[in-house]
Protein backbone atom coordinates (compact mmCIF):
# COMPACT_ATOMS: atom_id res chain seq x y z
CA UNK A 1 0.00 0.00 0.00
CA UNK A 2 2.53 2.32 0.87
CA UNK A 3 4.43 1.62 -2.50
CA UNK A 4 1.29 2.56 -3.90
CA UNK A 5 0.32 5.74 -2.05
CA UNK A 6 4.90 6.85 -3.56
CA UNK A 7 3.68 5.94 -6.75
CA UNK A 8 0.44 8.34 -6.55
CA UNK A 9 2.48 11.12 -5.00
CA UNK A 10 5.18 11.18 -7.91
CA UNK A 11 2.63 11.26 -10.98
CA UNK A 12 0.80 14.00 -8.92
CA UNK A 13 4.31 15.83 -8.43
CA UNK A 14 4.73 15.44 -12.06
CA UNK A 15 1.24 16.64 -13.24
CA UNK A 16 1.85 19.72 -11.32
CA UNK A 17 5.28 20.45 -12.69
CA UNK A 18 3.67 20.08 -16.26
CA UNK A 19 0.73 22.66 -15.16
CA UNK A 20 3.11 24.75 -13.68
CA UNK A 21 5.34 24.90 -17.03
CA UNK A 22 2.68 25.33 -18.89
CA UNK A 23 1.38 28.38 -16.87
CA UNK A 24 5.00 30.07 -16.72
CA UNK A 25 5.85 30.02 -20.49
CA UNK A 26 5.78 33.43 -21.92
CA UNK A 27 5.31 34.07 -25.69
CA UNK A 28 8.19 37.06 -26.31
CA UNK A 29 8.65 39.11 -29.40
CA UNK A 30 12.47 39.85 -29.63
CA UNK A 31 13.82 41.69 -32.54
CA UNK A 32 17.30 41.37 -34.23
CA UNK A 33 19.13 43.30 -36.07
CA UNK A 34 18.43 44.85 -39.41
CA UNK A 35 20.35 44.30 -42.16
CA UNK A 36 21.08 47.18 -44.60
CA UNK A 37 19.15 45.54 -47.02
CA UNK A 38 16.07 45.13 -45.23
CA UNK A 39 15.61 48.52 -45.32
CA UNK A 40 12.98 49.39 -48.90
CA UNK A 41 13.46 52.92 -50.11
CA UNK A 42 12.15 54.74 -52.90
CA UNK A 43 15.03 57.33 -52.91
CA UNK A 44 14.67 60.48 -53.48
CA UNK A 45 11.17 60.38 -55.77
CA UNK A 46 8.95 58.07 -53.99
CA UNK A 47 8.01 57.71 -50.16
CA UNK A 48 6.92 54.57 -49.09
CA UNK A 49 5.02 53.60 -46.11
CA UNK A 50 4.12 49.69 -44.67
CA UNK A 51 4.31 46.56 -46.27
CA UNK A 52 2.99 43.29 -46.07
CA UNK A 53 4.34 39.88 -46.55
CA UNK A 54 3.10 37.23 -48.44
CA UNK A 55 5.18 33.70 -50.07
CA UNK A 56 3.73 32.91 -53.50
CA UNK A 57 4.25 29.63 -55.27
CA UNK A 58 6.96 30.70 -57.31
CA UNK A 59 9.16 30.67 -54.20
CA UNK A 60 9.97 34.48 -54.08
CA UNK A 61 8.54 36.69 -50.88
CA UNK A 62 5.48 39.13 -52.23
CA UNK A 63 5.32 42.59 -50.37
CA UNK A 64 2.61 44.71 -50.72
CA UNK A 65 3.36 48.32 -49.93
CA UNK A 66 2.11 51.95 -49.76
CA UNK A 67 3.86 54.73 -51.86
CA UNK A 68 3.43 58.11 -53.66
CA UNK A 69 5.57 60.83 -54.84
CA UNK A 70 8.01 62.60 -52.61
CA UNK A 71 7.08 65.96 -54.50
CA UNK A 72 3.70 66.22 -53.24
CA UNK A 73 5.02 65.99 -49.54
CA UNK A 74 2.92 64.02 -46.43
CA UNK A 75 0.32 63.22 -49.32
CA UNK A 76 -0.86 59.57 -47.87
CA UNK A 77 -4.45 60.93 -47.75
CA UNK A 78 -4.90 61.81 -51.25
CA UNK A 79 -2.46 60.20 -53.38
CA UNK A 80 -0.94 56.97 -51.80
CA UNK A 81 -1.48 54.29 -53.90
CA UNK A 82 -0.70 50.10 -53.33
CA UNK A 83 2.37 48.73 -54.93
CA UNK A 84 4.12 45.17 -55.18
CA UNK A 85 7.91 44.56 -55.17
CA UNK A 86 9.42 41.04 -55.16
CA UNK A 87 12.35 39.03 -52.80
CA UNK A 88 14.16 36.04 -53.00
CA UNK A 89 14.13 36.43 -49.16
CA UNK A 90 11.51 37.54 -46.36
CA UNK A 91 14.36 40.07 -45.71
CA UNK A 92 15.38 41.70 -48.91
CA UNK A 93 16.46 43.65 -51.13
CA UNK A 94 13.11 43.99 -52.45
CA UNK A 95 12.32 44.90 -55.83
CA UNK A 96 9.43 47.24 -57.10
CA UNK A 97 7.40 45.01 -59.86
CA UNK A 98 4.51 47.56 -60.34
CA UNK A 99 1.15 48.65 -59.28
CA UNK A 100 -1.46 46.73 -57.92
CA UNK A 101 -4.26 48.97 -56.78
CA UNK A 102 -4.00 52.24 -58.84
CA UNK A 103 -6.40 55.37 -58.97
CA UNK A 104 -9.18 54.58 -60.61
CA UNK A 105 -11.73 57.63 -60.82
CA UNK A 106 -13.01 59.59 -58.39
CA UNK A 107 -16.92 57.90 -58.95
CA UNK A 108 -15.28 54.56 -57.26
CA UNK A 109 -15.39 54.86 -53.71
CA UNK A 110 -11.47 54.22 -53.33
CA UNK A 111 -11.21 55.92 -56.67
CA UNK A 112 -8.64 58.43 -55.58
CA UNK A 113 -6.43 56.58 -52.44
CA UNK A 114 -5.08 53.04 -51.51
CA UNK A 115 -3.02 52.86 -48.62
CA UNK A 116 -2.25 50.44 -45.61
CA UNK A 117 -2.52 47.46 -46.93
CA UNK A 118 -2.21 43.67 -45.53
CA UNK A 119 -1.92 40.31 -47.44
CA UNK A 120 -3.14 37.07 -46.84
CA UNK A 121 -3.35 33.85 -48.29
CA UNK A 122 -6.80 31.76 -46.94
CA UNK A 123 -7.46 28.21 -48.85
CA UNK A 124 -5.27 28.86 -51.77
CA UNK A 125 -6.24 32.53 -52.50
CA UNK A 126 -4.83 36.00 -52.20
CA UNK A 127 -6.45 38.77 -50.09
CA UNK A 128 -5.15 42.44 -50.37
CA UNK A 129 -6.93 44.31 -47.01
CA UNK A 130 -6.56 48.24 -47.55
CA UNK A 131 -7.59 51.47 -46.89
CA UNK A 132 -9.53 53.42 -50.03
CA UNK A 133 -11.01 56.77 -50.78
CA UNK A 134 -12.03 59.35 -52.98
CA UNK A 135 -12.51 63.39 -53.06
CA UNK A 136 -11.45 66.12 -54.31
CA UNK A 137 -8.27 64.98 -55.74
CA UNK A 138 -6.88 68.48 -53.46
CA UNK A 139 -3.40 67.80 -51.70
CA UNK A 140 -2.78 70.46 -49.49
CA UNK A 141 0.72 69.11 -48.37
CA UNK A 142 4.25 70.82 -48.80
CA UNK A 143 7.20 68.57 -48.03
CA UNK A 144 8.33 68.86 -44.36
CA UNK A 145 4.32 69.64 -43.57
CA UNK A 146 1.72 67.72 -42.42
CA UNK A 147 -1.94 68.81 -43.59
CA UNK A 148 -4.94 66.78 -44.27
CA UNK A 149 -7.52 67.28 -47.18
CA UNK A 150 -10.68 66.02 -44.67
CA UNK A 151 -12.65 65.18 -47.28
CA UNK A 152 -10.63 62.21 -48.33
CA UNK A 153 -9.68 61.71 -44.74
CA UNK A 154 -13.27 61.03 -43.54
CA UNK A 155 -14.07 59.65 -46.61
CA UNK A 156 -11.80 56.24 -45.44
CA UNK A 157 -13.56 53.19 -45.96
CA UNK A 158 -12.24 49.49 -46.04
CA UNK A 159 -12.25 47.24 -49.24
CA UNK A 160 -10.49 44.20 -50.15
CA UNK A 161 -9.02 42.90 -53.71
CA UNK A 162 -8.74 38.91 -54.45
CA UNK A 163 -6.17 37.34 -56.68
CA UNK A 164 -5.64 33.83 -57.50
CA UNK A 165 -1.72 34.53 -58.00
CA UNK A 166 0.29 37.21 -55.80
CA UNK A 167 1.26 38.61 -59.49
CA UNK A 168 -2.06 39.36 -59.80
CA UNK A 169 -4.81 40.40 -61.87
CA UNK A 170 -6.33 41.74 -58.81
CA UNK A 171 -10.23 41.76 -58.61
CA UNK A 172 -11.45 44.94 -56.98
CA UNK A 173 -14.95 45.51 -55.48
CA UNK A 174 -17.35 48.30 -56.34
CA UNK A 175 -18.13 48.76 -52.30
CA UNK A 176 -16.58 48.76 -49.52
CA UNK A 177 -16.15 45.40 -47.41
CA UNK A 178 -16.58 47.38 -44.41
CA UNK A 179 -18.42 50.90 -44.36
CA UNK A 180 -19.15 53.50 -42.25
CA UNK A 181 -22.51 52.57 -39.69
CA UNK A 182 -25.75 54.21 -40.54
CA UNK A 183 -26.17 55.30 -36.66
CA UNK A 184 -25.15 58.56 -36.00
CA UNK A 185 -24.04 57.41 -32.40
CA UNK A 186 -22.15 54.53 -33.27
CA UNK A 187 -18.17 54.12 -33.20
CA UNK A 188 -17.69 54.31 -36.64
CA UNK A 189 -20.02 56.73 -38.34
CA UNK A 190 -17.40 58.56 -39.85
CA UNK A 191 -15.08 56.77 -41.05
CA UNK A 192 -13.42 53.00 -40.87
CA UNK A 193 -9.91 52.61 -41.80
CA UNK A 194 -6.59 50.22 -41.34
CA UNK A 195 -7.99 46.55 -41.27
CA UNK A 196 -6.30 43.94 -39.86
CA UNK A 197 -6.91 40.24 -40.19
CA UNK A 198 -6.43 36.31 -39.00
CA UNK A 199 -7.85 33.62 -39.17
CA UNK A 200 -8.49 31.68 -35.85
CA UNK A 201 -8.67 27.66 -34.78
CA UNK A 202 -12.33 27.46 -35.25
CA UNK A 203 -11.93 28.52 -39.25
CA UNK A 204 -13.80 31.57 -38.92
CA UNK A 205 -11.88 35.35 -39.28
CA UNK A 206 -11.48 38.05 -36.86
CA UNK A 207 -11.00 41.34 -38.26
CA UNK A 208 -9.54 44.93 -36.08
CA UNK A 209 -9.85 48.04 -37.59
CA UNK A 210 -10.02 51.67 -36.39
CA UNK A 211 -12.93 54.02 -36.55
CA UNK A 212 -13.71 57.34 -36.16
CA UNK A 213 -17.17 58.26 -34.56
CA UNK A 214 -19.11 61.60 -34.85
CA UNK A 215 -19.56 62.17 -30.83
CA UNK A 216 -16.90 64.79 -30.94
CA UNK A 217 -18.06 68.01 -32.77
CA UNK A 218 -15.78 68.96 -35.75
CA UNK A 219 -14.38 68.27 -38.70
CA UNK A 220 -12.09 65.89 -37.16
CA UNK A 221 -15.10 63.75 -35.52
CA UNK A 222 -13.89 61.01 -32.65
CA UNK A 223 -13.33 59.47 -30.73
CA UNK A 224 -10.76 57.43 -32.59
CA UNK A 225 -10.95 53.61 -31.27
CA UNK A 226 -10.45 50.08 -32.63
CA UNK A 227 -13.71 47.61 -32.83
CA UNK A 228 -13.74 43.88 -33.81
CA UNK A 229 -15.44 42.64 -36.41
CA UNK A 230 -16.47 38.48 -37.83
CA UNK A 231 -17.13 36.83 -40.60
CA UNK A 232 -17.24 33.06 -41.82
CA UNK A 233 -15.80 33.90 -45.29
CA UNK A 234 -12.89 36.11 -46.13
CA UNK A 235 -14.76 38.44 -47.95
CA UNK A 236 -17.54 39.02 -45.86
CA UNK A 237 -19.94 39.63 -44.79
CA UNK A 238 -18.76 41.01 -41.57
CA UNK A 239 -20.49 41.37 -37.72
CA UNK A 240 -19.17 44.63 -35.96
CA UNK A 241 -19.37 44.40 -32.54
CA UNK A 242 -20.16 47.46 -29.78
CA UNK A 243 -17.22 47.93 -27.57
CA UNK A 244 -13.64 49.25 -28.58
CA UNK A 245 -10.58 47.57 -27.86
CA UNK A 246 -7.02 48.41 -27.20
CA UNK A 247 -8.32 51.12 -24.74
CA UNK A 248 -6.65 53.10 -21.95
CA UNK A 249 -8.67 54.72 -19.15
CA UNK A 250 -7.79 58.84 -19.54
CA UNK A 251 -6.68 58.59 -23.42
CA UNK A 252 -8.97 59.49 -26.15
CA UNK A 253 -6.93 58.11 -29.10
CA UNK A 254 -4.13 55.43 -27.42
CA UNK A 255 -3.36 53.25 -29.75
CA UNK A 256 -2.91 53.01 -33.58
CA UNK A 257 -1.94 50.41 -36.38
CA UNK A 258 -2.67 46.91 -34.43
CA UNK A 259 -1.57 43.59 -36.48
CA UNK A 260 -3.45 40.57 -35.20
CA UNK A 261 -2.14 37.20 -35.52
CA UNK A 262 -3.06 33.64 -34.21
CA UNK A 263 0.27 31.75 -32.51
CA UNK A 264 0.67 29.62 -29.60
CA UNK A 265 -2.96 29.16 -28.39
CA UNK A 266 -3.34 32.79 -28.23
CA UNK A 267 -4.58 36.12 -30.59
CA UNK A 268 -1.75 38.07 -30.59
CA UNK A 269 -1.53 41.76 -31.73
CA UNK A 270 1.77 44.21 -31.94
CA UNK A 271 -0.03 47.78 -31.52
CA UNK A 272 1.50 51.35 -32.08
CA UNK A 273 1.23 53.33 -28.63
CA UNK A 274 0.85 57.07 -29.26
CA UNK A 275 2.23 58.34 -26.59
CA UNK A 276 3.15 55.87 -23.63
CA UNK A 277 -0.68 55.08 -22.81
CA UNK A 278 0.37 51.48 -22.19
CA UNK A 279 4.62 51.40 -20.93
CA UNK A 280 6.72 54.40 -19.58
CA UNK A 281 8.70 54.02 -22.97
CA UNK A 282 6.05 56.73 -24.90
CA UNK A 283 5.28 56.39 -28.19
CA UNK A 284 6.45 52.67 -29.00
CA UNK A 285 5.07 49.04 -30.37
CA UNK A 286 3.24 47.48 -27.77
CA UNK A 287 2.26 43.56 -27.57
CA UNK A 288 -1.14 42.42 -26.68
CA UNK A 289 -3.09 38.89 -26.40
CA UNK A 290 -6.17 37.99 -26.09
CA UNK A 291 -8.02 34.17 -25.62
CA UNK A 292 -10.97 35.33 -27.64
CA UNK A 293 -9.64 37.81 -29.75
CA UNK A 294 -12.72 40.09 -27.99
CA UNK A 295 -11.02 40.90 -24.54
CA UNK A 296 -7.27 42.09 -25.18
CA UNK A 297 -4.98 42.44 -22.66
CA UNK A 298 -1.30 43.89 -21.94
CA UNK A 299 1.55 40.91 -22.28
CA UNK A 300 3.41 40.60 -19.42
CA UNK A 301 6.48 42.33 -20.92
CA UNK A 302 4.35 44.34 -23.31
CA UNK A 303 7.28 46.15 -24.82
CA UNK A 304 8.37 45.76 -28.16
CA UNK A 305 10.59 48.41 -29.43
CA UNK A 306 11.05 51.67 -28.95
CA UNK A 307 11.40 54.32 -32.12
CA UNK A 308 14.94 52.81 -33.05
CA UNK A 309 16.59 50.07 -34.94
CA UNK A 310 20.07 48.28 -33.82
CA UNK A 311 21.80 47.25 -37.26
CA UNK A 312 23.88 44.90 -38.26
CA UNK A 313 26.97 46.81 -39.27
CA UNK A 314 26.44 47.91 -35.60
CA UNK A 315 25.07 51.37 -36.01
CA UNK A 316 22.06 52.55 -33.67
CA UNK A 317 19.20 54.42 -35.67
CA UNK A 318 17.20 56.53 -34.27
CA UNK A 319 13.44 57.14 -35.50
CA UNK A 320 10.94 59.84 -36.29
CA UNK A 321 8.08 57.29 -36.30
CA UNK A 322 7.89 53.55 -36.16
CA UNK A 323 4.66 52.36 -36.85
CA UNK A 324 2.67 50.22 -39.33
CA UNK A 325 3.79 46.68 -37.94
CA UNK A 326 2.88 43.36 -39.79
CA UNK A 327 3.73 39.66 -38.61
CA UNK A 328 5.44 37.60 -41.23
CA UNK A 329 4.72 33.95 -40.22
CA UNK A 330 6.03 30.56 -41.55
CA UNK A 331 5.38 27.18 -40.56
CA UNK A 332 2.91 28.97 -37.86
CA UNK A 333 5.78 31.11 -35.96
CA UNK A 334 6.72 34.75 -36.55
CA UNK A 335 9.86 35.20 -38.02
CA UNK A 336 10.17 38.52 -39.30
CA UNK A 337 8.11 42.40 -38.11
CA UNK A 338 7.58 44.93 -41.02
CA UNK A 339 7.19 48.28 -40.79
CA UNK A 340 6.68 51.90 -41.93
CA UNK A 341 9.68 54.32 -40.35
CA UNK A 342 11.10 57.58 -40.69
CA UNK A 343 13.34 60.05 -40.14
CA UNK A 344 13.54 64.08 -40.51
CA UNK A 345 16.95 65.42 -41.74
CA UNK A 346 18.26 69.13 -40.72
CA UNK A 347 15.71 70.86 -43.66
CA UNK A 348 12.77 69.49 -42.37
CA UNK A 349 12.16 66.89 -45.08
CA UNK A 350 10.64 63.48 -43.88
CA UNK A 351 12.00 60.23 -45.57
CA UNK A 352 10.34 57.38 -44.92
CA UNK A 353 10.84 53.98 -46.09
CA UNK A 354 9.96 50.17 -45.21
CA UNK A 355 11.93 47.86 -42.94
CA UNK A 356 11.75 44.18 -42.42
CA UNK A 357 12.99 42.84 -38.80
CA UNK A 358 13.70 39.66 -38.01
CA UNK A 359 12.39 38.07 -34.66
CA UNK A 360 14.82 35.60 -32.87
Amino acid sequence: MKYLIAIIAILLTMNSCQTHSKKSKEFKLQLGKVAQHSIFSGGDTITHWGGSLVKGEDGLYHMFYARWKKNLGWAWVTHSEIAHAVSASPFGPFKHKDIVLPARGATYWDGLCTHNPTIHKFDGKYYLYYMGNTGDGINPCVPGKLKYNWKHRNNQRIGVAVADNPNGPWKRSDAPLIDVSSDSTAMDALLVSNPSITQGPDGAYLMVYKAVGKKKKGIAGGPVVHCVATSDNPTGPFKKYDFPVFTAEGHDFPAEDPSIWYQDGKYRAIVKDMHGAFTSAGQALVLFESNDGFHWKLASKPLVSKLELNMKNGKHLKLNHLERPQIYKENGQAIALLCAADTIDSKGVIHAWNVQIPLK
